[in-house]
């Protein structure tokens, strides 16, 4: 999997949810662009083949990316961007292999820090959620030998009002077709290591901000930053959780734009 050499690579991690196909205006703009892009379907989401009920760790729903990078060769850069949900896929890989990336791009993301356990991040965004946040989700609950998962089944309003408010018609109607159901895995993820300084800490950080996400607020995304001592932040005005639909060509222009700057 040796970096082109017409341009950068990218690596693009989905949130919960989602799929490869949510990055699929940004893939192409990158790849018109001379970019290399690999899209990843984390363990029971996009076309991945496991039933969410099948998954019931954080490691194992992180599997598919840990794939792709374990193909990297020695020497091998990428970009890699986490969407939302993605921001703790992206700290997994770069907690094993932060020789491989050149800059991680949190987009709107949770992102953990190194002196609480990974749930933490969650526990802050629940805290300050307002009571009515999920709409018309379902939920369901199963007990196993990890712990209890809470297993989140999207609605279509829930899409229309929280995730897709200021994306075109037919991204939001893409979203209800192809949004699976998911967990944030916080049991879980209380009882994982600590992400490491000397590892996770090395890794150039980007923070990629949306003014209009009613789901990780713009609010909470600037506790984030703060919060984590991320210093690289970029901002998309008019931008709803969906940049890579409500706002396409900004996301492109500002990914390569840090791809620039960091390889």
């Amino acid at each position: 999997m040796a970096e082109s050499k017409n341009g950068k690579h990218f690596v693009l991690v989905h949130g919960a949810g989602g799929g490869s196909w949510v990055w699929y205006k940004v893939k192409q703009r990158l790849e018109a662009a001379g970019h290399r892009v690999t899209v990843v379907d984390l363990a029971a989401s996009g076309q991945h083949p496991k039933a969410f009920h099948e998954v019931h760790t954080f490691k194992e729903y992180n599997e598919p990316l840990m794939e792709v990078m374990s193909l990297l060769e020695e020497n091998e850069k990428i970009i890699l961007v986490g969407h939302s949900l993605g921001g703790i896929n992206l700290a997994l890989a770069m907690e094993i292999y932060p020789q491989n990336i050149s800059a991680a791009v949190f987009v709107t993301a949770v992102l953990p820090d190194t002196l609480h356990h990974p749930s933490y991040i969650f526990e802050k965004l629940i805290e300050i959620s307002p009571k009515d946040i999920g709409v018309d989700n379902q939920f369901s609950w199963e007990e196993t030998i990890n712990g209890p998962i809470m297993w989140v089944h999207f609605g279509p309003k829930y899409l229309a009002s929280k995730i897709y408010n200021l994306s075109p018609a037919e991204d939001l109607e893409l979203g209800k077709i192809l949004y699976r159901p998911a967990s944030f895995f916080v049991a879980d993820l209380a009882k994982t290591k600590k992400f490491t300084d000397e590892k996770y800490g090395s890794v150039n950080r980007v923070y990629i901000v949306c003014d209009n996400d009613n789901i990780v607020t713009e609010d909470f995304q600037r506790w984030t930053i703060e919060f984590s001592g991320i210093k690289d932040v970029i901002e998309i005005n008019g931008s709803d959780h969906m940049p890579m639909t409500s706002k396409p060509h900004e996301l492109c222009h500002h990914l390569i734009e840090v791809a620039n700057k960091y390889t």
